[in-house]
């Protein structure tokens, strides 16, 4: 149960959103032009390092809705989620996502341990500077959206069959606030 009354039933960061629509507006925002603007990391790739991060951060709700969303994008290629929640190292994902998710999980963390080699890292493998900043700015953002739903215990569901769903709208649809 929610530490707050929210509307029973709106699963995880919905339910504050519906508590609190005017903040939840550019939160929703801020998602969306992480996660579905035009960018030279694809879609999945941005979910996947909301998904690490949201992992590293033990937040449920957020792991397993950004997972979701990431499997939907990547198709028959959906374990790589898992690879990548396991070990990213060893993971089939490019060297330059690697690097990325090493900055994003130095960020989640605490972004005072991202080194200069780590960024220089990010670099010799080709990563631009935007894609260091929306790695920085996902890990951090994804932070924050891990504390805010889980420190108001917001609803987290069990079912699987339910991130499945969610995460197909978040994959086709974007962020954008839901009509309740």
């Amino acid at each position: 149960m929610a530490h707050i009354p929210v509307k029973e039933g709106l699963p995880g960061i919905r339910g504050l959103v519906n508590f609190r629509p005017e903040t939840g507006k550019p939160l929703y925002e801020l998602a969306q032009t992480l996660l579905r603007t035009p960018s030279t990391l694809t879609e999945a790739e941005r979910e996947i390092i909301a998904t690490y991060v949201s992992s590293k951060n033990e937040c449920v709700f957020c792991t397993m809705s950004h997972a979701a969303a990431a499997r939907h994008l990547l198709g028959e290629d959906s374990e790589i989620v898992d690879k990548v929640m396991e070990n990213p190292t060893n993971a089939p994902i490019s060297e330059k996502l690697k690097a990325l998710i090493v900055i994003a999980g130095k960020v989640q963390k605490g972004g005072r341990i991202v080194t200069d080699e780590d960024i220089a890292g990010a670099r010799s493998l080709g990563a631009t500077d935007m894609e260091i900043h929306d790695a920085v700015l996902i890990a951090a953002t994804f932070s924050m959206f891990n504390r805010y739903v889980d420190g108001l215990a917001s609803f987290t569901p069990t079912d699987p069959s339910t991130y499945s769903e969610m995460g197909k709208r978040m994959a086709e649809v974007g962020y954008v606030p839901p009509i309740q």
